[in-house]
């Protein structure tokens, strides 16, 4: 993903980018979980956000 936040495509909201961690930190806080475990869950299920929110929703129903 492009640094400068203005030159975005219509791709980028698809993904969420670990290099830039201020989103990782960001879909952390709307998910109520910590960076941590997104990057976790991001090593195993890959950088999709649809697929980030129903691992973080399978998580929650198993406890």
């Amino acid at each position: 993903m492009d640094d400068n936040n203005k030159n975005r495509s219509f791709l980028d909201r698809d993904r969420l980018s670990v290099d830039q961690y201020y989103e990782v930190e960001q879909f952390a806080r709307e998910n109520g979980v910590s960076p941590s475990q997104i990057s976790r869950l991001i090593k195993k299920n890959g950088n999709d956000r649809m697929t980030l929110t129903q691992a973080l929703r399978a998580l929650r129903d198993r406890k």
